[in-house]
């Protein structure tokens, strides 16, 4: 995608070949900067704290963390540590895990001299497999698009309620959730988003509000209870989310708040639709509540960082002094919930049948 004409992924190979660059992304909407990471350990540490986040990107940058771990040490011991280390960054998002196997895969069979080449080679094709299969799902997710506009009064825009950031800063480029939205703007069809601002990180309104605006597709950030009362009063035509792990039942496990987005849109009949990427499929879990959830710092509730009117960012209390916070970084949205699972292979139902028909091949592993 592009910020400001010029095109960025949100990972990519520094130009000395000794490194990889990423969007440090806990300093948006405020700050622009590039991060470099130079060893497995700066990997790491970007992936606990959030300077990359979002399942996908979380994938390839654990990717790129064992390739520079290769670099140091490419013994079967140093491959043990390194996948050791990353494993124990983020529990939740299953492309994390992924991307470990997936790399072990390769460089395992492989003699040590072999392996830092190899690991290189092997993140690069892994992001850019991830760029093909988000452009994929927003081929499909286009079509459902498609469908809702000819429904409508012509000129009428498709609005679309979206939660926290599955946009194009979640993955290697265009996104998942925010697909289908810039194939729809890029083809000319009238869209609006609604986005929540995804309390308490705020990544809606920090990172997807931003990345809409960049590419000029028309949004307004609303809080987070806001969205039923939209649907009530018929301003929703769809919700599209993404996930970070997803049952063999369909059983999705996303940001906080998903959750009563989807009864929302249960209770107003309004279509709510997952963009699921194939890696975030976890085939060993059946039942939602068996996915383990993140439970994150809860001064990320107590406190809020923000830009003063001097152009300072100051991090403030909004709680009183004394008050704790409880802050579960994720929930699960049972399959009856989805109307449709959107993946790179096409459009499924949320349901063990229906996941199996698209991926056999996954399904039958």
């Amino acid at each position: 995608m592009k910020i400001d004409g010029v095109p960025f992924r949100t990972i990519w190979p520094a130009e000395d070949g000794r490194a990889v660059e990423i969007l440090d992304q806990t300093l948006f909407p405020h700050r622009f900067e590039i991060l470099r990471l130079s060893g497995m350990d700066q990997a790491a540490h970007a992936i606990r704290v959030m300077q990359v986040r979002g399942a996908p990107l979380i994938g390839a940058t654990t990717a790129y963390g064992v390739a520079l771990a290769m670099r140091v040490d490419a013994t079967d011991a140093g491959l043990a540590e390194a996948c050791a280390t990353l494993l124990e960054t983020r529990p939740t998002a299953v492309n994390l895990h992924w991307a470990l196997e997936r790399m072990k895969a390769v460089l395992a069979p492989l003699p040590a001299e072999a392996r830092a080449e190899a690991a290189w080679a092997e993140a690069a094709a892994l992001c850019d497999e991830d760029v093909a299969i988000n452009a994929a799902i927003g081929d499909h997710g286009l079509e459902i698009i498609r469908a809702i506009a000819a429904k409508k009064p012509a000129g009428e825009p498709v609005r679309v309620l979206t939660h926290c950031n599955a946009g194009w800063l979640a993955t290697v480029d265009w996104g998942t959730a925010t697909a289908p939205i810039y194939k729809a703007h890029d083809a000319g069809i009238p869209v609006e988003v609604w986005v929540d601002e995804t309390r308490p990180r705020n990544q809606g309104a920090f990172l997807t509000a931003w990345e809409l605006g960049r590419h000029g597709v028309k949004h307004k950030v609303i809080v987070d209870n806001a969205g039923g009362h939209l649907m009530q009063r018929g301003l929703v035509d769809m919700v599209i989310v993404g996930t970070d792990r997803t049952t063999a039942r369909g059983d999705v496990c996303n940001k906080i708040g998903t959750y009563l987005k989807a009864l929302a849109a249960h209770d107003n009949g309004v279509p709510f639709y997952v963009t699921l990427p194939s890696p975030t499929l976890d085939f060993s879990v059946q039942d939602g509540f068996d996915i383990p959830i993140e439970s994150r710092s809860g001064r990320e509730v107590t406190h809020l960082a923000g830009m003063t009117a001097s152009g300072a960012v100051e991090e403030v209390r909004l709680t009183p002094e004394g008050s704790e916070g409880e802050n579960p970084a994720f929930d699960v949205t049972p399959a009856r919930l989805v109307t449709a699972l959107i993946t790179e292979r096409g459009v499924c139902a949320a349901t063990e049948e229906g996941i199996a028909g698209l991926f056999p091949d996954r399904a039958a592993a």
